[in-house]
């Protein structure tokens, strides 16, 4: 295969992968919003909360973008901002009551079609697929870093 072959086999890889949506019909939540809300639980379940500028960060999108999330998501009941008790202009997003619960069935729904797909491939197949990827994806890590370091 020519080196271009491979740079188009692995866009398109790259984009299949993305466009799978382990959450179809469970719940009315984007592949974003879900992202959004489990760092929102990550940061609770440690007794923590959470401000838009470090969402922004893990999400790798800006902190406009996560504002404009955030107040869809507030609108309909799933998250809230809470302000700080220390600083007027710090707002935390925090988990809604019913949120949880949303949370869960998604999770519940997307590791039911995780099942499948190993129950299909094979545990083994997946297993060395996984395993592969992380060499790969590590040799790439390193490319890109030696590229930035070359640049400078």
């Amino acid at each position: 295969m020519e080196i271009n072959e491979y740079l188009i086999k692995s866009f398109e890889l790259m984009r299949s992968l993305e466009n799978i949506d382990f959450f179809d019909g469970v719940t009315n939540l984007s592949r974003t919003e879900f992202h959004l809300l489990r760092e929102v639980i990550l940061e609770a379940e440690k007794g923590k909360n959470i401000i838009s500028s470090e969402l922004a960060r893990r999400l790798g999108i800006t902190r406009s973008a996560v504002s404009q999330i955030v107040t869809k998501m507030e609108q309909r009941g799933i998250v809230k901002r809470v302000a700080s008790p220390t600083d007027r202009k710090i707002a935390y997003i925090c988990l809604s009551e019913s949120t949880m619960a949303v949370f869960e069935e998604q999770c519940r729904h997307a590791n039911e079609t995780m099942q499948r797909i190993v129950d299909i491939y094979g545990e083994d197949k997946i297993r060395i697929f996984f395993e592969e990827y992380d060499a790969l994806r590590k040799v790439v890590d390193q490319v890109m870093k030696e590229r930035e370091q070359s640049k400078q």
